[in-house]
């Protein structure tokens, strides 16, 4: 594509494509997609958005083009590739000028360098670092802000690399700039102090933008630059400086511009001011309006929505006036406390239903009394209030008296996690109970709210509440039913949830309108997605509840897994991370597995393409199948599975690595002969990792409890795994199996979990008998392994004086389950059967060692047998042999 007569056609397409006429849009859209692949058309790009000149829209576009051109045309084995010399005009464009004027298309420029970065830098773009490290000291603020800005990016994907060679890269960059981004923090800082007291309100915002940017940049160096951090000096002297900053930050707010605003504040709120205040926000804003009182009667439905987070300025001043009240009430908390408790005195005992002003006095008194609970929490005796004058107040049943039930009932609610004594609660329920069946539709709503907030409360016992339970429950569902607005509803399933939630399998006799009902709400809120969040949450509990008999909910429940979890359907973006939450725990609690069910993990692929937040969850789901079928799983969904783990772990994070190193442990684990098969292509770069000494210590204890599993229980297997990487070593079987074992000696103490410490004993132990020299040779460093395994394991009888494995199970102990914990789910009881079939869990490691011994000693004869031992440390020898009596 030749520049100069490109550009003009590639600019008008580009407009074409901000149109809003469909006509004119799809056509410029298919042009662009056809000239993605075509030699010089992203140069045409660059020169588009870098001009200042051209239309907002159009540069914009040419960005978004451009960087999805980086994601699918950068790489050099990609499919279209740009040719090297294209890339090389492009990188040295794109540095060429940090002065981009909209902040929008600044931040996009700056994510692609990054992108760009993250294939190309330092080999390919050597220039990059020290080009962005003098643009930052121009004294231009517009080129030195989007340089920083860059710079910023940069650094962020630099910083998220994960491969060895790439942290070994960003180690050294951290250690050679780190100097420069502290004097760049402390030279923002230094201006943005100055700015401060300067009262320029613009110039403290440009300063204070870059002093954050300045310290993002820090931040990543700090936090990913660095093997050890604590013990750099350049980093604790930096982190030293950051509380010397925060002492600056406070003795601003103490200029004397600040002391002067804190007298005119004091003297402003004098005790006759305050009071007055007070009185008048109660007795006068906090009042129902006429206006309330009528969409109350119009309207309970909305009158609800507004007072719970709608857009209720345009009904009353009384939310505002409330935020004001709270804040006023907390500042000045002992001149206002008494006033309150006055107001509260002289409404003792019960009002005329006749007198409507003195009705919503007392509405307003009690809302003062919610709103300030944590301040009044010494001052008021709720306990005795709640008994002698509230509960009396909830058993009026006067239409007049409607606001004022509902008022008490909300108040409960605000002091119940503040002062309520647990004896009291089944009296609350029982007044629950009661307003739940109330005339007024708001009344149910209220009480529904605090029933939500009894339930969580952490004082909560399921035996106050299971006498009321089916009522309840009961009670909440025809509400459900009654509400017709989508908030309305939403809410009411939150308190549905919550119940089922807390009493767990105790609802499974109450459940089945529910359960009939849902399938419907699931069809009449097709258009409503966070009313389907609800939904999911509410099966999420129901499935808990119900566990294996969650079964029968299949036919509703696994199509709405695979709608909620499906990323070409537009609600994922809404119903994703509870749809992920609800596969799990059916997975979690499904006694075993169907043909839907399995088929639902189609949409696991493009799920983790994604790599977003919700990656863990999406690992757990994997696990989860592994645990319930891994035959029938790892034969339909292994290859692309595997496919996508050697995809994820050329750009992950450390912890999304043990992730998936996890995954296939338990597949070794729980199929020892499937599961290597199906997992080949991952284990040389886990043998890889183990010869080469990864760095980090969780990775390094993963792949050892990897390789553990293949070499214990798949010995053919891991002597083909051996063949193939001598041959990729281009080193002999013998010296490669000698250099592993030496590696996974010394990086025992990597190792934290106990179960791993004694598979890596059995493993290593597996090995014997062996007249392989170089086993021999390593003999010690088995032995040093096994010995530290036996302390990690073995418990000394009282009784006996005898050592036993504690890590041995048998079929008899059956799992304690106390009335605080949650029994345990299917996929609980399926490790524990998987437990019971684990080396680690069925074999004796002392037994094992002694056994291992003796043969390697028929082996090699005595002398032999002799000579071996005595490579071994005498200490060692004497803690085996204690371990060993009775053998």
């Amino acid at each position: 594509m030749d520049l100069n007569s490109a550009s003009t056609v590639v600019l008008q397409v580009l407009t074409q494509a901000t149109s809003q006429d469909t006509t004119v849009l799809k056509p410029a859209e298919e042009q662009l997609k056809q000239w993605e692949t075509q030699p010089g058309f992203y140069s045409v790009l660059l020169n588009i958005f870098t001009n200042h000149s051209l239309d907002i829209n159009v540069r914009w576009l040419a960005v978004l083009y451009f960087k999805n051109g980086i994601d699918r045309y950068w790489r050099r084995v990609a499919p279209h590739a740009l040719s090297e010399e294209e890339k090389s005009t492009l990188r040295a464009g794109l540095i060429t000028n940090f002065n981009e004027p909209i902040n929008q298309i600044a931040t996009q420029i700056a994510v692609l360098i990054a992108k760009v970065a993250r294939l190309d830098c330092p080999r390919q773009w050597p220039e990059l670092i020290p080009t962005l490290i003098e643009s930052v000291k121009v004294q231009d603020d517009l080129r030195q802000h989007r340089a920083l800005l860059t710079f910023y990016h940069v650094t962020k994907t630099l910083a998220s690399k994960r491969l060895a060679a790439d942290r070994k890269l960003f180690y050294d960059l951290a250690s050679g700039i780190y100097n420069f981004a502290c004097s760049l923090w402390n030279h923002h800082t230094d201006t943005f102090l100055q700015q401060v007291s300067s009262g320029n309100e613009a110039a403290v915002l440009s300063s204070l933008e870059r002093t954050l940017l300045s310290l993002k940049v820090l931040r990543k160096l700090t936090v990913n630059g660095f093997v050890e951090p604590h013990k750099n000096m350049e980093v604790m002297g930096f982190l030293h400086g950051i509380f010397d900053r925060l002492k600056q930050f406070l003795e601003c707010n103490s200029s004397p511009e600040t002391l002067e605003a804190h007298k005119i504040k004091m003297a402003f709120f004098t005790y006759p001011t305050l009071t007055e205040i007070c009185r008048r926000l109660v007795s006068h804003y906090f009042l129902l309006t006429e206006e309330e009182l009528t969409m109350w009667e119009e309207d309970p439905e909305g009158f609800t929505v507004e007072e719970t987070g709608g857009d209720s300025w345009k009904y009353s001043l009384r939310p505002c006036t409330e935020v004001l009240f709270i804040d006023i009430f907390h500042e000045y908390n002992q001149t206002l406390t008494p006033v309150l408790l006055e107001m509260m005195q002289t409404l003792q005992g019960p009002t005329n239903v006749e007198d409507m002003n003195a009705l919503l006095i007392k509405d307003a008194v009690y809302n003062a009394v919610g709103l300030a609970a944590y301040e009044l929490f010494d001052s008021v005796d709720f306990d005795q209030w709640f008994k002698n004058q509230l509960l009396p107040e909830l058993q009026v049943i006067h239409n007049r008296y409607k606001p004022l039930r509902r008022r008490v009932i909300w108040l409960i609610g605000q002091w119940i996690s503040v002062k309520f004594k647990s004896d009291l609660r089944p009296m609350l329920y029982e007044a629950i109970c009661n307003l739940l069946q109330d005339q007024d539709l708001v009344v149910r709503i209220e009480t529904a709210t605090t029933l939500k907030l009894t339930v969580d409360d952490f004082e909560f016992r399921t035996d106050q509440f299971l006498p009321y339970l089916e009522t309840m429950f009961t009670l909440l569902f025809q509400l459900l039913q009654q509400v017709t607005e989508c908030d309305t509803k939403m809410h009411v399933l939150h308190v549905l949830s919550c119940v089922i939630e807390r009493v767990n399998m105790q609802i499974r006799p109450y459940v089945g309108c529910l359960v009939q009902y849902l399938p419907l709400l699931w069809k009449q809120s097709e258009e409503h997605n966070m009313l389907r969040c609800a939904i999911l949450t509410t099966l999420i509990h129901l499935v808990q509840g119900l566990g294996a008999d969650s079964k029968n909910l299949y036919p509703f429940l696994l199509p709405v897994i695979q709608l909620s979890t499906d990323v070409s359907q537009p609600p994922h973006v809404y119903l994703l991370e509870d749809g992920l939450e609800l596969w799990l725990v059916t997975l979690e609690n499904s006694p075993c597995v169907t043909p839907e069910l399995l088929r639902i993990f189609q949409n696991m692929s493009p799920l983790l393409e994604l790599s977003s937040e919700n990656l863990r969850t999406c690992f757990k789901i994997i696990n989860g199948y592994i645990f319930l079928s891994s035959t029938e799983f790892l034969q339909t969904y292994a290859v692309g599975l595997c496919q996508s783990f050697c995809e994820l772990l050329k750009d992950i994070t450390t912890e999304g690595q043990v992730q998936v190193l996890k995954v296939v442990e338990n597949a070794l684990k729980v199929n020892p002969v499937l599961g290597p098969q199906m997992f080949q292509p991952i284990l040389p770069c886990v043998f890889r990792g183990i010869i080469e000494g990864e760095r980090y210590p969780v990775v390094m204890s993963t792949y050892l409890g990897v390789m553990g599993r293949v070499l214990l229980q798949n010995t053919s297997f891991f002597s083909s795994l051996l063949t193939e990487m001598a041959h990729k070593f281009n080193q002999e079987m013998d010296q490669l199996l000698g250099n592993m074992i030496e590696m996974w000696v010394d990086r025992m103490d990597n190792i934290t979990q106990p179960e791993r410490r004694k598979l890596s004993a059995l493993a290593l132990l597996s090995l014997l008998p062996s007249d392989n020299s170089v086993i021999q040779d390593k003999f010690c460093g088995i032995i040093n392994i096994s010995v530290e395994g036996l302390h990690d394991v073995m418990t000394e009888d009282p009784e006996t004086r005898t050592y036993k494995d504690c890590m041995l199970m048998s079929h008899l102990e059956e799992p304690k389950v106390t009335e605080d914990e949650e029994p345990p789910t299917e996929q609980d009881k399926r490790k524990k059967m998987l437990a019971l079939k684990d080396p680690v869990h069925t074999v004796s490691l002392q037994q094992f060692i002694y056994e291992k011994l003796k043969a390697q000693q028929e082996l090699l004869g005595e002398q032999g047998f002799q000579s071996l031992m005595e490579t071994v440390d005498t200490e060692i020898v004497t803690q085996l042999q204690e371990f060993l009596q009775g053998f």
